[in-house]
Order: C-alpha cells, then sequence, then structure tokens
C-alpha cells in the first residue's frame, strides 16, 4: 500500500514539472540593430601633370578635405590641365578640377579652337592660387626677348592644357605664328630636360612663383626669364584679357639676377553643377579654412586666401560656393 502511495506521488511529481516545461516561455536574446553603413562618396579631382604645381597642390588639397568632411573621399588624378579638366568636368567624367580662370570663361562662351561650343556642365567654387607664366631660356642661348624666339625649338605646353593655349596667344602677340617656330609639345617635365640638355631653346609653364622645376634647371644652366610687357601685353591683351603684369623678383632663379615682368592669370577650382550645394559649400569652407594644414601638403596652400576667392571669375559660381562666399562677405 505504502509502495503504491510512493509510485503514484512520484508520478504526480513528474507530470507537474512537464506542465511547468510546457508553459515556461523560452525568452530569446534581444536583437541589436547594427548601425546603418554610410555609403563613402567617391569623388574623382582631375589636376595637371605630376611635375607641375596643380597636382601635388591638388593632393595637398584633396587631403584635407578627406580628413575634414565626413562621408567622402577624394582621389585625384593627373592630367593635362585646363582645357582637358574643363571639358572632363563639364561632361561628368570627373567631380572636381583645377583650370586657368581664361579657359574656363572660353569654354563657357564656346571661344576658340578648344571650345566649338559653349559648355554648361561646371561651376566655379573660387580662386585657389595666382598662375605666373614662365617664358623660360638659357643664359647660354644668347635669347633675350620672346620676338627672338622666332625660329626656335620652343615646348609651349602639352596639348589642352591652358599653358599651350597661352603661350600661343603670348607667341602671336609678338607677330609669331605657328609656322615661325619649331614646336616640341609636351609636359613641364619634357621643357626641363630639353631646357637642361640643350635640345630646346625655350619652354612655357604655367606654374607658381617661384617654382622649384625652374629651380632645378638653373642648378646647372642659368636661366633667363622672358618678360610679356610694352606693346606685347597690350595685344596679348586682345585675346588673353584677364592676364595681369606680375614682377619675377631677380635673385631668385640662378642667371636671373633682374626683377622680370610677365603675366599672371588664376588657378581656380571648378565642379560639376549637379553636386550637391551642401557639397561644395563644404569644400569651399574647408579649402579657405584649413589653408596652413594645405600648406603643410604643398607650400602654395599659403597663397590660397578667402580675400582672393571671386578674383577674375567670370564664369557662375556654384550654389554651395555662393551660400559660403556671401556668409564671408565676398560676394
Amino acid at each position: 500500500m505504502k509502495r503504491n502511495l510512493a509510485l503514484l506521488l512520484v508520478l504526480v511529481m513528474v507530470f507537474a514539472f512537464a506542465l511547468v516545461g510546457c508553459s515556461a516561455k523560452t525568452e530569446e536574446p534581444a536583437k541589436t540593430e547594427e548601425p546603418a553603413k554610410t555609403e563613402t562618396l567617391e569623388l574623382s579631382f582631375a589636376t595637371g601633370g605630376t611635375s607641375g604645381t596643380y597636382y601635388p597642390l591638388g593632393g595637398a588639397i584633396a587631403s584635407v578635405w578627406n580628413n575634414h568632411i565626413d562621408g567622402i573621399n577624394v582621389t585625384i588624378q593627373p592630367a593635362g590641365a585646363s582645357v582637358e579638366n574643363i571639358n572632363r568636368v563639364s561632361s561628368g567624367e570627373v567631380d572636381i578640377v583645377m583650370a586657368m580662370n581664361n579657359i574656363a570663361d572660353q569654354a563657357m562662351n564656346g571661344v576658340g579652337e578648344s571650345f566649338p561650343k559653349p559648355l554648361d556642365g561646371f561651376k566655379a567654387v573660387g580662386v585657389v592660387y595666382p598662375e605666373v607664366m614662365h617664358v623660360i631660356t638659357t643664359q647660354k642661348t644668347g635669347i633675350k626677348t620672346i620676338a627672338d624666339l622666332k625660329g626656335k625649338t620652343i615646348n609651349p605646353g602639352p596639348p589642352g592644357s591652358g599653358t599651350y593655349v597661352t603661350a600661343m596667344a603670348i607667341l602671336e602677340a609678338y607677330g609669331i605664328g605657328p609656322d615661325d617656330f619649331k614646336s616640341r609639345p609636351g609636359s613641364f617635365s619634357d621643357a626641363v630636360a630639353g631646357l637642361k640638355d640643350g635640345n630646346l631653346d625655350a619652354g612655357f609653364a604655367v606654374v607658381s612663383f617661384p617654382a622649384s622645376a625652374v629651380t632645378q634647371i638653373a642648378t646647372t644652366n642659368p636661366v633667363k626669364i622672358l618678360e610679356i610687357t610694352g606693346d606685347g601685353f597690350d595685344k596679348l591683351l586682345e585675346t588673353v584679357p584677364f592676364a595681369a603684369q606680375f614682377p619675377i623678383t631677380g635673385g631668385v632663379y640662378k642667371g636671373q639676377d633682374e626683377d622680370a615682368t610677365t603675366v599672371a592669370l588664376q588657378a581656380v577650382l571648378y565642379v560639376r553643377s549637379d553636386l550637391s550645394d551642401e557639397l561644395v559649400y563644404n569644400l569651399a569652407k574647408v579649402m579657405y579654412e584649413n589653408t596652413p594644414e594645405i600648406e603643410m601638403g604643398h607650400a602654395r596652400g599659403g597663397q590660397i586666401s578667402i580675400d582672393s576667392a571671386i578674383n577674375g571669375i567670370t564664369t557662375p559660381f556654384h550654389p554651395g560656393a555662393i551660400k559660403y562666399l556671401k556668409e564671408q562677405g565676398k560676394l
């Protein structure tokens, strides 16, 4: 009897535990939501040849943008400079470029062989730095003036560049047409090599002043900077109205002991017209407000100034740039 009672009690307990097990709710661990992944906006920045100013300065600017603007990655590209860059940014092939202000004006108006029809797919952000035309020969050539370049071997710059277009305008202003000299177009690196080994009589380069490459030439081959003054300068203004006279200080380049007057234009930042206003606002703000950091990457960063941001720009500004420039009292 007692054994039957004990067995019954065991069965009751087993049944009770089974009921508890069936009724207990299994709690699943709480799901944690993963933070939304923000996509990085990739931007391409076309500059110039690796031996010029656009490429290394563009790299310094891009690095500062990437450090200070969340969600973007700007990658620089070497390029043929102004003419090529304006064509590429207008077509949407690249997002950001540097180009000379006179070339952008020609593109907007469809002027010259480089721009058979007006382009409107680009907008200005602001001036980066003044671009100085160097017409360089060496002391041993005996060339004294631009007029002396008739019949000589010249590198007028890379075809499709602002240097090339401006060089041809300068030569024309001094009565030298395309058939009046031996043309060896190419990069500034090509000009440096040609002047050093004597295969070139003169080279044209639109670079910052002072230019390290000119200093490099002068180390072994004292140079002479050919001046752009007088009637030649007046004639040049008919086709390049944005050109302003610029003094190259004597003693900076070996061989050029006296001051020499040349011309300067403006290197300007341009972007695709359809970039967002917020993005372009940030590009302008970060570039103009972090010049010491840019200068650490390239010396010309010290020449970037909000005070000269609109100088010589005749093309429309991007709305994002307009907002920033108005905040700074420049528009």
